[in-house]
C-alpha cells in the first residue's frame, strides 16, 4: 500500500482542513474505497451561530466521494447533542436521520452519513473507514476470524457482520471501551475502521493495517492458481470484439425489452481468467463483497457460454440457437431473482428491476449495466475490486458473502431505496444511445449537443477526429463524464463504418438514433462538371448514408427496441438549384433512400424522417468562402451579402441556425414523434418552392 502523506503539504492545515487532506489521501487509492464508499470524520472545536464554543463532529455527508470530496461536504453536528443517544436501547435509520437533522451545526448542509453515531460514540478525534480490498479478503471466507487474527492480533477488534445503524454503532463503541488497546476494528464483509489522536496517526495506521492484510494474502496466494485451472480458453482480442459487437444488441433488447439501458464492455486479462477458470462461475454466486459493492452489482452476475457465431460470408451473426440459449439464461435469472424477492419481502417494497447488472461472458469479457454510462462504468470497477477480494480470500479460504437474508435487506435497505428519489428525473433521451456522422460541423456539433443535453449518449463520428474529440469533451463537462466520444469516420469506407459502429456498440451497448448528417456540396453547371467532382457527392451524400445506415440497422435489428434515423437533406432536395447538380441529385438520392428505409424498417419498429434545411451558414463547413463565391455568382450578388440573400428570400425572413436544426432533430428522434416515418420537416424559414408535396 502506498502512504500519501507528506508532511510539507500537511502540516500548515488544521482542523476540517486537515480533514479534507486525509480523506483526498484516502479516496485517491481505489484498494481503499470506490465509488462514494468510505467514510471518514474529526471531532473539532467550534463556535456556534450564537458564538459559543461547541464540540462538533465533522463526517463525510452522505453520497459524496472521499476521492473529489470538499469542505462543505463535511456536516456537522453537535456532539452534545449526539452522544446521550448511546443511552438509548434502540433507534430506527428513519429516527437516526430525523434527530441529526436537528443537530446540525449548519442547517440544510448535506445529510450527515448513516455511519455518524458510530463516529460520535468512538472516543477518539480521529476516524477513518474504508472497504479496503485486502482486509475483506481477510473477513469474507469461512475462516475469517481466524485470519483476521493472525494478521492483527489484538490491534484489531472483530466485529460480526450486521447492517449499519444504531445496533452496529453502539457495539463498536461498547468493544472498543472494553478493547483500549484496540487500534482499529474489523467489520465483517463490511470493511475496516482506525481512529487516533491526531489525522497522521489515523492515516497511517489505515495504511499499516492493510499493508499488513496484502502483504499475508501475497504469501499465501504465492504459486496457487486460486480459482483453479482454466476451463475456457480466451478468444482473441479481435475475436472477442466481433463477438461483444454482436450479442451486446442482442443482450440490450433482451435485458430490457421494456426500457433501454446502457451496456459496458471489458476484456481484460484477470477479468478473462476469472471468467473462464474453473471455478469463477461458481464463486461469482457466493455473493457480493459488502452492502456497497452490492448496490452497484447485485447480489450475483448472469453467467453465459462462449457465443457461437454462424459459419457464413458477410458480417457476423450469432447462432439461433444461441441466441435463444441467451434468452432462456436471462428469464431463468429474472425467475431466481423474483423468486429471491417473494422469499425475503415482507411485501411493504416493490420489487427492483429483475435484470443483472453484471454479465459475464466466458471466453469474451465483462458487460455492466446502467442507467447511464457512469452507472455502467461505476458498476464495471466494483466487480473488479469483488473478483480481486474473491482472489485473496481463495488464497487462504474459500470466498464467503452476506446470507440471502442479509443481501435482501441490503439491497432493499430503505435508506438507499430513499436515496433514489431524491435523483432528478431522467431526461427525455435518458438511456438512449445516438450516432452523428459529420459531427464537427456546424449542424452535426448542434445536434449532438441537443441530444446530449436531453440525457442521450453520442457518438460523434467525422472525418476530423481531432475536433469531434474535442467536441465529445465538451459535451461530457457538460452533460455528465463518459456521455460522448469522438471518432473518425469517412462514410464512404465500408471498413471505417463498420469500424465506427462497432465501437460505438462497444462502447454504449447499441444504438438507437442514428443522424445521417455527413454532406459535401460543389457548385459548377453540368456542362462543365467533372466526373470525379460528381462522384463525389454522391459518395459522400448517398453511398455513405446507405453505408452507415446499413451497418445502424443491423444492429437496430438485433436489439429489437425501434429506434430513429434521421437524414439531413436539403432544401434542395424539393427545389433544386442552378448549378447545383452534383448536390441536388445526390441529396435527392439520399431522400429518397430514406423513404426506401421507411417501407423497409417499419416493422421493427424504426421510424425514419428527413430534415430539410437550408442556408445555414453559422460554423458550417460546407459553406466554404469557395461555396460562398460560386453561390454569389449564381444569384448575382457580392459574396459579402450570400447570407442576408438567403434571409431575405424565406418566407419568414429569418435566419436558420444550426440550432434550429437539433431542435427538429430532437423532435425526430424523441417519442414525441413515435407516430410520424417517412416525413420531410423542413427548416428553412418557409420556402414555397421547397414545401413538401
Amino acid at each position: 500500500m502506498q502512504n500519501r502523506w507528506k508532511d510539507t503539504e500537511a502540516r500548515k492545515l488544521r482542523g476540517l482542513d486537515e480533514l479534507v487532506y486525509r480523506s483526498l489521501l484516502i479516496g485517491a487509492d481505489p484498494n481503499l474505497v470506490l465509488w462514494g464508499g468510505g467514510n471518514t470524520s474529526c471531532k473539532l472545536m467550534e463556535k456556534d451561530f450564537r458564538g459559543r464554543e461547541v464540540k462538533v463532529l465533522r463526517v463525510k455527508g452522505s453520497g459524496s466521494d472521499l476521492r473529489s470530496v470538499q469542505a462543505d461536504q463535511f456536516p456537522g453536528v453537535r456532539l452534545d447533542d449526539v452522544l446521550p443517544l448511546r443511552d438509548r436501547e434502540a433507534m430506527t435509520d428513519e429516527e437516526i436521520v430525523a434527530f441529526l437533522a436537528h443537530c446540525l451545526v449548519e442547517p440544510g448542509s448535506v445529510r450527515p452519513s448513516i455511519e455518524t453515531l458510530l463516529h460520535a460514540f468512538v472516543p477518539f478525534r480521529h476516524i477513518d473507514h474504508s472497504h479496503a480490498d485486502f482486509v475483506l479478503s481477510l473477513t469474507n471466507n469461512t475462516d475469517g476470524l481466524k485470519h483476521t487474527k493472525a494478521v492483527y492480533g489484538e490491534e484489531i477488534i472483530w466485529i460480526p457482520y450486521q447492517r449499519p445503524g444504531f445496533a452496529l454503532s453502539k457495539q463498536v463503541a461498547q468493544e472498543v471501551e472494553k478493547n483500549p488497546k484496540a487500534r482499529g476494528c474489523v467489520l465483517e464483509k463490511h470493511g475496516l475502521i482506525t481512529w487516533a489522536a491526531t489525522a497522521r496517526e489515523s492515516y497511517l495506521t489505515h495504511i499499516e493495517f492493510n499493508t499488513r492484510a496484502e502483504e499475508y494474502l501475497a504469501e499465501r496466494a504465492r504459486g496457487h492458481r486460486v480459482f483453479g485451472p482454466p476451463e475456457v480458453t480466451p478468444l482473441p482480442p479481435t475475436e472477442r470484439h466481433r463477438c461483444a459487437a454482436v450479442l451486446l444488441p442482442l443482450l440490450r433488447g433482451t435485458l430490457q425489452a421494456r426500457r433501454r439501458t446502457i451496456l459496458r464492455f471489458e476484456d481484460s486479462d484477470d477479468l478473462l481468467e476469472f471468467i473462464g477458470s474453473k471455478k469463477g462461475p461458481d464463486l461469482s454466486r457466493v455473493g457480493a463483497a459488502t452492502p456497497d459493492h452490492l448496490m452497484n452489482t447485485k447480489g450475483w452476475p448472469l453467467v453465459l457460454p462462449p457465443p457461437r457465431l454462424r459459419d457464413q460470408d458477410g458480417p457476423p451473426e450469432l447462432e439461433e440457437a444461441y441466441e435463444r440459449e441467451v434468452r432462456e439464461i436471462v428469464e431463468a435469472f429474472s425467475e431466481e431473482y423474483r423468486e429471491f424477492y417473494e422469499k425475503h419481502s415482507r411485501g411493504d417494497l416493490p420489487m427492483l428491476e429483475d435484470a443483472p447488472r453484471v454479465v459475464l461472458v466466458r471466453g469474451v469479457g465483462m458487460i455492466t449495466l446502467g442507467p447511464d454510462a457512469q452507472a455502467a462504468r461505476v458498476a464495471a470497477d466494483v466487480y473488479r475490486h469483488t473478483i480481486k477480494i474473491m482472489a485473496g480470500a481463495q488464497a487462504i479460504s474459500s470466498y464467503s458473502s452476506m446470507s440471502p437474508r442479509e443481501a435482501f435487506d441490503a439491497e432493499y435497505w430503505p435508506l438507499e431505496l430513499y436515496k433514489l428519489t431524491l435523483r432528478p428525473p431522467e431526461r427525455e433521451l435518458s438511456r438512449r444511445v445516438a450516432l452523428v456522422t459529420g459531427a464537427a460541423g456546424g449542424i452535426g456539433a448542434a445536434i449532438a449537443g441537443r441530444l446530449a443535453a436531453e440525457g442521450a449518449h453520442v457518438v460523434l463520428a467525422d472525418l476530423d477526429e481531432t475536433r469531434a474529440t474535442r467536441l465529445a469533451g465538451e459535451i461530457c463537462a457538460q452533460s455528465g463524464p463518459g456521455r460522448a466520444i469522438g471518432l473518425r469516420m469517412d462514410v464512404t469506407r465500408e471498413d471505417e463504418v463498420r469500424a465506427c459502429v462497432e465501437r460505438a456498440v462497444l462502447e454504449y451497448g447499441g444504438l438507437d438514433i442514428v443522424v445521417n448528417n455527413a454532406g459535401v456540396a460543389h457548385v459548377s453547371p453540368v456542362e462543365t462538371l467533372e466526373k470525379a467532382d460528381w462522384e463525389r457527392c454522391m459518395a459522400i451524400n448517398a453511398t455513405g448514408h446507405f453505408l452507415v445506415s446499413r451497418e445502424a440497422i443491423r444492429v437496430l435489428r438485433r436489439q429489437q427496441l425501434g429506434g430513429s434515423l434521421i437524414f439531413v437533406t436539403s432544401k434542395n432536395v424539393l427545389g433544386p438549384g442552378q448549378n447545383f447538380s452534383a448536390y441536388s441529385v445526390s441529396k435527392a438520392a439520399q431522400a429518397q433512400l430514406a423513404r426506401v428505409l421507411a417501407l423497409e424498417v417499419a416493422e421493427m419498429g424504426v421510424r425514419v424522417n428527413m430534415l430539410s434545411p437550408d442556408a445555414v451558414f453559422k460554423d458550417s463547413g460546407l459553406w466554404s468562402e469557395q461555396l460562398r463565391q460560386e453561390r454569389a455568382r449564381t444569384h448575382g450578388i457580392a459574396a459579402d451579402q450570400i447570407e442576408e440573400f438567403y434571409r431575405k428570400r424565406n418566407l419568414l425572413r429569418a435566419q436558420v441556425r444550426p440550432e434550429d436544426v437539433a431542435d427538429s432533430a430532437l423532435f425526430l428522434a424523441s417519442d414525441r414523434s413515435s407516430r410520424t416515418t417517412g416525413c420531410i420537416l423542413t427548416v428553412d424559414g418557409g420556402l414555397r418552392e421547397a414545401f413538401p408535396r
